[in-house]
Parts: structure tokens; sequence; C-alpha cells
């Protein structure tokens, strides 16, 4: 099962992030656990200084960006 984490305040792109990989997720059939983390604190401690980012099984995939569906697919399989 891969663990998840959208990293964001709240934001529009935060938001976008999180659908998305949600979507992207389901469409290639992968089993996950997704969560937010908007706490400042916790975000440093991935060493993210900018939002939104993306975390999949602990490593930092993406930072500022929404990227696509597609680009999410990879990151995820």
């Amino acid at each position: 099962m891969k663990k998840i984490i959208v990293l964001g305040p709240g934001c529009s792109k935060c938001e976008k992030l999180m659908k998305d990989t949600e979507s992207a997720a389901q469409e290639i059939g992968i089993k996950y656990e997704i969560s937010k983390v908007s706490d400042i604190s916790s975000m440093l401690q991935f060493g993210v200084m900018s939002t939104p980012a993306l975390v999949v099984d602990g490593d930092v995939k993406v930072v500022g960006k929404v990227p696509s569906i597609t680009e999410l697919k990879k990151m995820l399989a």
C-alpha cells in the first residue's frame, strides 16, 4: 500500500493536487492511503519550503506545482 501525503496550507493548488493525486491512484488501481498535512513545522520535516508538495512512501516527489494526471500516475506507479 502506498502512503501518499499532500503538503499544503489549503490553497486552491493544494486542493487540486489532493484531488488529482487521488484520481490518478484510482485510475492505476493501486492500494493507497492519502492524507493532507497543513502544519508548517510538519512540512519542514520533509524539507519542503514551498507548496503544494507531494510525498509518496516518504519520498518528496514534487514541490511548488501541480503535475498532470499522467505525471502523477508515473510518480505513484
